[in-house]
């Protein structure tokens, strides 16, 4: 097994490649020459680039998470998940040239775009556990996808700001996250729509069906 030395170099490397070229530029061989390790050794710690970057990702949502303190009753939601989304940009900051790489590479990927989805998916359910958001059932779904559009749309706005302050990413946080609880809302009428149908569904199904009536007796 990989040490978590050799894991952190590892990763390390695919970050600093990343800050210099596309994703799809990188081979396997690239990245255990630049963290000094074997490509046995690469091996040993991941099954190929994505793992990589999903490991980074999980070492950002432990940083985060590691932060959260005892929750306050006058914190809303949507507070609580203002501020760590901004402590996770802060802890992204080092690397804001490999993810703006790792973005491009991504809108010219489909592929790579769906497992790029599909990692975020497994951050947005532990950032909206942070923030005592329920990503549970088909509300919680809904929610969680739109976590990772709405910083889909932050991103781009971070990776350009030189205040700071962020002013301008604070201000999109803000915004994304008032379309985020509009859309939120529309979602949830929608499931307890499905709800209720599939509800009326379930009860005209379980309702006994009526016995043909046997034949008259010949007069």
């Amino acid at each position: 097994m990989a040490t978590e030395k050799t894991k952190t170099k590892i990763v390390d490397a695919l970050l600093a490649l990343l800050s210099e070229k596309p994703f799809a530029e990188i081979g396997l061989g690239d990245i255990a020459t630049r963290a000094g390790v074997s490509l046995g050794d690469l091996r040993d710690a991941y099954d190929g680039k994505i793992s990589v970057l999903a490991d980074f990702m999980r070492r950002i949502d432990r940083a985060v998470l590691d932060t959260i303190e005892d929750v306050s009753p006058e914190e809303t939601g949507r507070d609580r998940l203002f501020d760590l989304i901004m402590k996770r940009l802060d802890f992204m900051a080092p690397h804001r040239a490999a993810v703006g790489h790792l973005a491009e590479s991504a809108r010219r990927d489909p592929g790579l775009a769906l497992c790029l989805n599909r990692i975020a998916l497994d951050t947005a359910r532990f950032m909206l556990a942070g923030a005592g958001i329920s990503s549970g059932g088909l509300r919680g779904a809904a929610r969680a996808q739109g976590f990772v559009l709405m910083m889909a749309r932050i991103l781009p706005v971070w990776r350009e700001d030189a205040d700071p302050d962020l002013s301008k990413t604070m201000a999109a946080v803000d915004r994304a996250l008032e379309h985020a609880e509009t859309w939120s809302r529309r979602t949830d009428r929608a499931a307890d729509i499905l709800c209720r149908v599939g509800s009326k569904l379930d009860r005209h199904r379980s309702k006994p069906s009526a016995k043909p009536e046997a034949d008259a007796p010949a007069a």
